[in-house]
């Protein structure tokens, strides 16, 4: 059924219009209740889950039977989905947890299949950190190897993420790499530093102080576990993050633009990884 023209212009401004409410009730909101760090409740409680999360990891990376989760009661159906080029992403985050003193939650995974690609592939790409803002633009603006030894590395990279506001962050990360055998491996990248920048490639560019950070990201842990297998390499991506939380009486226009950017996060993440393995 085609909409007569007068109906789509209608929608689109609609759209429009609901876009700018958002985007200034967000405004008015980081401007007014800027949060100097998350709370150390939150610190814990972050910690805790991550912890939860990363025992299940390595128990799953002992054997090669379940290296990778699968949610679906057939499993031969969503390796058919994915063998042709469907992305499957499932929120994780518990119902009854997300939120704690402040700060939220999220918790996000995303599975993918690349036809040819190796583990060695993978590895070579994850790796080469001064060719990810090729591999990985807008989102990634700068990004360099600090440290290496054997498989625990260090790296720095400088993110924007560009939704309904723009922020700009400059974070390290402590990363790990481990193998069950050729055919699976897994890694592990935990934030050790995000700071917001202002006014980003600018004479007056300067990392917010503790008190002016507005806590569009606190933490990030970010989880791949990957398998060569049928031909292809199977890649599986968890993301856990802690964020500042709704201010009160606003939720109903800004959770769905909260909730949604890690995902979209998360997406872009395992979509660009895959197209960078198809090159």
């Amino acid at each position: 059924m085609r909409w007569p023209p007068e109906w789509c212009n209608f929608e689109r401004m609609k759209r429009c219009f609901l876009t700018r409410i958002c985007a200034g009730l967000l405004l008015l909101a980081v401007s007014q209740l800027a949060m100097a760090q998350p709370a150390p409740a939150a610190v814990a409680a972050f910690n805790a889950y991550a912890s939860m999360v990363e025992s299940r990891l390595t128990q799953q990376h002992r054997s090669d039977d379940a290296f990778l989760v699968s949610t679906a009661s057939d499993r031969g159906a969503e390796t058919m989905r994915l063998r042709s080029g469907e992305y499957i992403v499932e929120r994780l985050t518990p119902a009854d947890g997300a939120e704690v003193s402040g700060s939220l939650l999220h918790h996000w995974r995303g599975t993918a299949f690349v036809p040819g690609a190796t583990a060695v592939d993978f590895e070579r790409l994850m790796q080469n950190f001064q060719a990810y803002p090729q591999h990985f633009s807008p989102q990634v603006l700068q990004a360099a190897l600090i440290v290496q030894n054997g498989d625990r590395m260090q790296a720095s990279m400088r993110v924007r993420q560009k939704h309904i506001l723009t922020a700009v962050l400059d974070t390290t990360y402590d990363i790990s790499y481990g193998r069950l055998d050729k055919q699976h491996g897994y890694s592990v990248s935990r934030s050790t530093r995000i700071a917001e920048i202002d006014s980003p490639d600018t004479p007056s560019e300067r990392a917010l102080n503790a008190s002016e950070e507005h806590g569009f990201l606190w933490r990030l842990n970010t989880y791949w576990s990957y398998e060569e297998k049928d031909g292809g390499l199977y890649l599986q991506i968890e993301a856990i993050s802690l964020t500042r939380s709704i201010p009160h009486g606003l939720g109903w226009v800004i959770r769905p633009y909260i909730e949604s950017i890690p995902r979209e996060s998360l997406e872009f993440t395992l979509r660009s990884t895959c197209n960078a393995l198809r090159r």
